[in-house]
């Protein structure tokens, strides 16, 4: 969807913004979507793999020995799970944090991630208050990283070319044009 397309449909810049800004949010819940969905992909995969291994290594293996390379497998099972979970929390809670940011209206994230002390909004019980919180008080010390809410004033006034009073070039100029003069 392009501005242009937008425009020529007879839009205003305010209804442009905001069906901009509705459609970025669609393409962002769908972009997690499929972030997850590959992220299910590649774990499973890597189990696949795992286990394809691990059978090719049984062949020709004794009983005794087998009892070990269970309990192997399901550590690593177990340690691939908790990373999954841990791949899983990172994701949400980076698409979190890059939503809220998005939401206050700042002009670069990656420059308001900077000042945000991560490790604790993702170790924090309710990180969506913390995170709003948090971004608060980045935004009252560094209002200049987030864009403005006050309407933009726009010059009415005249410009200072009328010339002064009773200046004859003007008052010739009408004569010139055949126009009465000026009163």
């Amino acid at each position: 969807m392009k501005k242009e397309d937008l425009t020529a449909l007879g839009l205003t810049e305010e209804q442009i913004a905001e069906i901009q800004k509705l459609n970025g949010k669609d393409i962002a819940k769908e972009q997690d979507k499929l972030a997850k969905v590959e992220l299910e992909r590649d774990n499973y995969k890597g189990q696949l793999e795992t286990a394809q291994e691990t059978l090719k290594g049984f062949e020709g293996v004794d009983v005794n020995n087998l009892k070990g390379e269970i309990d192997k497998l399901n550590k690593a099972l177990k340690d691939k799970d908790d990373q999954y979970q841990k791949d899983l929390a990172d994701r949400d809670f980076n698409s979190l944090l890059d939503s809220t940011i998005t939401a206050t209206g700042a002009k670069n994230s990656k420059t308001v991630k900077a000042l945000l002390d991560i490790e604790a909004l993702k170790g924090s019980k309710n990180q969506t208050e913390d995170i709003k919180k948090a971004l608060e008080a980045v935004k009252t010390e560094n209002d200049y990283l987030f864009g403005s809410d006050e309407p933009i004033n726009k010059g009415v006034k005249p410009t200072g070319n009328n010339p002064p009073a009773g200046d004859t070039s003007m008052a010739s100029m009408r004569a010139i044009m055949g126009l009465p003069p000026e009163k």
